[in-house]
């Protein structure tokens, strides 16, 4: 029988809640975007995350139109309180009444009356989004969100709405394939007294080695516009894929698990997210955890990383998203 190391601790300023440093990104669970999800895998994913002690969970409003906060609602009736809930907005408008709909509206669907992190999702080129920051700290004093979190944010949009609010975490993608956050977003956080979560940390599935040399996509499953599996990128991708799977071998440790340490390994990460389907997929996760990975097969990983990095442009973020 497999024995789960319990996932360390780690508290977000200034919510006083400890949440596991590994958790469950619930993105998959809103069915649109991934080639669709059955709503019994989802819930048997977040039983088994429980089941294992991963106690942050990650949702948005973006995810599924509001479906997987929805199901999060119903699996979350009667334990709210054994879990560090976050959840994210898109700030389509830049004024309080819009922002505090869009979190009422979260809360209901989430069946709670807080959430103890609330981001806004994505920048908005172009946009002043310091009335944001303003209204989210007034839902703060109200008691209706414990920290205020950013994602995609580059430094000088969190530097701006850093001037009417402080932001206690910022939520971005980052993992062997997408590194660009080490150069002065992280180091920025580290400054500012910000929390950095992590998301897609298996590169949206590349890191589990899965993908054959010419990947095809479903109907309805965006990963297709992935950065990293353009034609000019995928084949760098690709070979990378092959070495760390060698590695892999040689250590007798799975490439999503060497993955989704080396992400937790390096200097200024929090927290770190990684989605899972179905309960299988999240005990497997969470098995990332358990035993001992000598510092030369991450000082390898990093190596590698280094060549694909090389091939990869820094075009903003891995998603081709620029609203």
């Amino acid at each position: 029988m497999t024995h789960h190391l319990k996932p360390p601790l780690v508290t977000i300023k200034p919510v006083a809640k400890q949440h596991s440093a590994l958790g469950l990104g619930c993105w998959v669970f809103g069915g649109a975007q991934w080639g669709g999800q059955e709503d019994a895998d989802s819930f048997s994913a977040m039983q088994a995350a429980l089941d294992l002690g991963i106690t942050h969970f990650d949702t948005a409003v973006g995810y599924g139109g509001g479906r997987s906060e929805t199901l999060l609602g119903e699996f979350l009736k009667g334990r709210r309180e054994e879990v560090f809930l976050a959840t994210k907005f898109f700030p389509a408008e830049q004024t309080a009444e819009y922002v505090f709909g869009q979190l009422d509206a979260s809360l209901d669907r989430l069946q709670t009356d807080y959430v103890d992190l609330y981001y806004i999702h994505w920048p908005i080129t172009g946009k002043d989004l310091r009335p944001v920051m303003e209204a989210l700290e007034q839902a703060r004093a109200q008691g209706k969100i414990g920290a205020i979190g950013v994602s995609n944010f580059s430094v000088e949009q969190m530097e701006h709405v850093s001037e009417v609010g402080h932001i206690d975490a910022h939520q971005l993608c980052y993992n062997l394939f997408w590194r660009f956050p080490e150069r002065d977003i992280i180091p920025w956080c580290a400054q500012n007294g910000t929390a950095v979560v992590t998301y897609s940390s298996i590169a949206q599935g590349i890191l589990t080695g899965k993908f054959p040399r010419e990947p095809k996509f479903k109907e309805g499953d965006d990963r297709g516009g992935n950065v990293l599996f353009k034609p000019e990128n995928w084949p760098f991708v690709y070979e990378g894929v092959e070495k760390l799977k060698a590695l892999s071998a040689e250590c007798g440790r799975s490439l999503t698990h060497l993955a989704i340490r080396w992400v937790i390994e390096q200097a200024g990460i929090t927290s770190e997210l990684v989605g899972a389907r179905d309960a299988g997929q999240m005990t497997d996760n969470a098995a990332a955890l358990d035993g001992e990975i000598a510092a030369d097969v991450f000082a390898k990983m990093t190596a590698i990383s280094d060549e694909v990095m090389s091939h990869i442009p820094d075009v903003g973020n891995m998603f081709g998203f620029y609203p």
